[in-house]
């Protein structure tokens, strides 16, 4: 069976492609490089011993699509393709509806045009809102409080609608939670272009010396030590899922929405505190204003996802800030 991963040389891309390959998939990739890495891909062909088709496009240029549908015999599609900060997309919303949606319809368009109708959809946590409980289960209110959240609802309801208009579509909703670690074997994992948005690339380059200290957006919230609470999940935990997202999808589910994270939160201290530990030092930070668009505790009700996949978070705080520091130690630089 032939997977095609977009978005194919990003974090989250990069490890599903590597658990794709070692479950008996074969893999089609496609990446603009914009905010990934090419050496990603080489280096899970070198961990696996197997090969990717890499295409460098955008999803947003048709005819590229087109070409790769005509050439590769493609059974389904994992699509991560999109940006992907929160801050920034307060910034410059325009891009994020034009990169994100545009390139989803197009995707969706040519997926229709050569009759492949099986799709795992990259969503995330942050079409929840701000949720007045947690733990959060698949029905809770869908609201958003920032650009990059309401291009996942957005695209959300367009999936919704497809499905409506032509049930032949199975599709997978996949809501991530916090996404942070790296593969055990420290030869891939989160590089992102220029200062990280992200937590703990942010730490990991303290940690290294390659940035003085860490902000820490928010020391006001309403939690345990007043920095922000989010369910962290392993990145191998979250790629295992998408193995159990795509075999789902040979039931012919019609569409399906599962959250993925561990049912468990943890404030940001807490990651730091464990990361040192990893690390064996003290990380110097400062706390600064809430970013917009943050809201102070969000965490998963995963229990639908182990009911009807057969999947489960196994790997815990600790053995997400050692793979990290790991692939941080061996990468300084990242793939670079």
């Amino acid at each position: 069976m032939k997977i095609l991963v977009t978005g194919g040389a990003g974090y989250i891309a990069s490890h599903t492609n590597l658990e794709l390959l070692n479950a008996g998939y074969e893999v089609v990739a496609i990446d603009n490089l914009s905010n990934s890495c090419k050496e990603s891909i080489r280096r899970v062909e070198k961990i696996t011993g197997k090969e990717i088709s890499f295409y460098e496009n955008d999803i947003r240029d048709k005819e590229a699509l087109i070409n790769i549908f005509n050439k590769e015999n493609i059974d389904g599609v994992i699509h991560f393709a999109g940006l992907k900060a929160v801050g920034e997309s307060c910034r410059i919303p325009l891009e994020y509806y034009n990169n994100n949606i545009s390139g989803t319809i197009n995707l969706l368009e040519v997926m229709d045009r050569f009759d492949v109708k099986n799709l795992v959809f990259s969503s995330s946590a942050t079409v929840y809102g701000d949720p007045k409980t947690v733990p959060i289960t698949e029905d809770f209110p869908l609201s958003v409080t920032n650009p990059y959240g309401r291009t996942k609802l957005m695209i959300e309801d367009i999936l919704r609608d497809l499905y409506s208009a032509d049930p032949e579509w199975n599709i997978a909703i996949l809501r991530y939670f916090n996404p942070i670690g790296a593969h055990e074997s420290g030869e891939i994992g989160e590089d992102p272009n220029g200062i990280p948005n992200n937590l703990l690339p942010y730490i990991a380059k303290v940690a290294s010396g390659i940035l003085d200290k860490i902000n820490i957006f928010g020391g006001d919230y309403d939690t345990h030590d007043g920095t922000g609470v989010r369910d962290f999940i392993h990145v191998v935990d979250l790629s295992l899922g998408h193995i159990k997202a795509i075999e789902k999808l040979g039931d012919k589910p019609g569409l399906v929405t599962y959250n993925l994270g561990t049912g468990q939160g943890h404030s940001v201290m807490d990651i730091i505190n464990n990361y040192e530990k990893a690390c064996n030092k003290k990380l110097p930070y400062v706390i600064t204003d809430r970013r917009p668009g943050d809201i102070a505790v969000s965490f998963a009700d995963p229990s639908k996802a182990y009911n009807e996949l057969g999947w489960k978070a196994k790997r815990g705080i600790e053995e997400m800030c050692r793979d990290s520091y790991n692939w941080q130690s061996k990468n300084p630089n990242g793939y670079r």
